[in-house]
């Protein structure tokens, strides 16, 4: 019998390899016909960051030269990368992320083509007219095009589109399960501590950011953004979670009515977390969930 790290250097096949027991290609068939769309952003070091978060940070507790082992260790904000809010984010005496019951994170919904440019608002009107419709206990993922611009940049933070007050309460109304878009935050970047509001008052985190909007509209932020996050407000309270930072493979699902996995860690008393959002399609139509028989 030949030892671990003998067989790793010798014996060891190619993942890729179609004969791979795993992960190879011929393995799929498991997926009984369905497609799996990534909607997560890959995520890792020199990630994109929230402009007040600390830097993601991942050490090598053991590595393979001196340990025959690979162990990480990472210490990161959740609110990274494509991640979900909890209600207890924003709302005290709301569910923590622990606390949200299961069926909320796997459903169908859609993901809908709504393209905004610089700064502009996703309105009620907007969500109302979008294809396909948008139903009651839908998980809603708005596709803006912004995820193009993703990265470490003021472009993708600072400049980005969004809901405000009256998409959140138009997703209240609607009674949706769960909603999310493809940009920075679940509110616009001006709604938030970006703009004049909550920790970045007075001036906010980026103050060049609400002058050039002074001197490219002739108004002040607080004057068309005068409450801080009110679409976190009006879904949290309602029991509406929110995924942030959408992307990956969106373009490849937007238009479609699908079906959405994504479940965060049992974390007690956790404000939110970093999740692996998965669109999933049946083209044929046949598949079924297991009844839990043993036979």
């Amino acid at each position: 019998m030949c030892t671990v790290l003998q067989y790793m250097e010798s014996d060891a096949m190619d993942w890729r390899d179609p004969n791979f027991p795993g992960f190879g290609e011929s393995n799929l068939d498991n997926a009984m016909g369905l497609q799996f769309f990534d909607l997560s952003h890959p995520w890792g070091l020199g990630q994109p960051c929230w402009p007040y978060f600390e830097d993601v940070k991942i050490e090598r507790l053991h590595n393979m030269a001196r340990s025959g082992v690979l162990t990480q260790k990472i210490t990161t904000v959740m609110h990274s990368g494509t991640h979900i809010d909890a209600p207890a984010h924003v709302v005290p005496g709301t569910p923590f992320m622990d606390e949200v019951p299961l069926p909320y994170f796997f459903g169908t919904g859609v993901v809908v083509s709504i393209p905004k440019k610089k700064w502009e608002v996703i309105t009620a009107e907007d969500l109302e007219n979008a294809r396909p419709q948008i139903r009651e206990g839908d998980i809603v993922i708005v596709n803006t095009g912004w995820h193009k611009y993703y990265g470490d940049n003021r472009h993708y933070y600072a400049y980005s589109p969004g809901f405000y007050k009256e998409a959140g309460e138009w997703f209240v109304k609607r009674k949706v399960k769960m909603c999310g878009s493809d940009t920075q935050a679940l509110d616009h970047p001006l709604g938030t501590a970006i703009g004049p509001h909550g920790t970045g008052a007075p001036h906010g985190l980026i103050p060049s950011i609400n002058e050039e909007y002074f001197q490219e509209t002739g108004r002040r932020v607080i004057e068309d953004f005068p409450e801080w996050e009110p679409c976190h407000n009006a879904i949290l309270s309602a029991g509406i979670c929110g995924f942030e930072n959408v992307g990956g493979d969106i373009d490849k699902v937007t238009g479609k009515r699908v079906t959405f996995a994504a479940f965060p860690w049992r974390w007690t008393k956790g404000d939110g977390c970093i999740v692996r959002l998965v669109a999933i399609v049946d083209p044929s139509g046949d598949y079924r969930i297991e009844t839990g028989a043993g036979e």
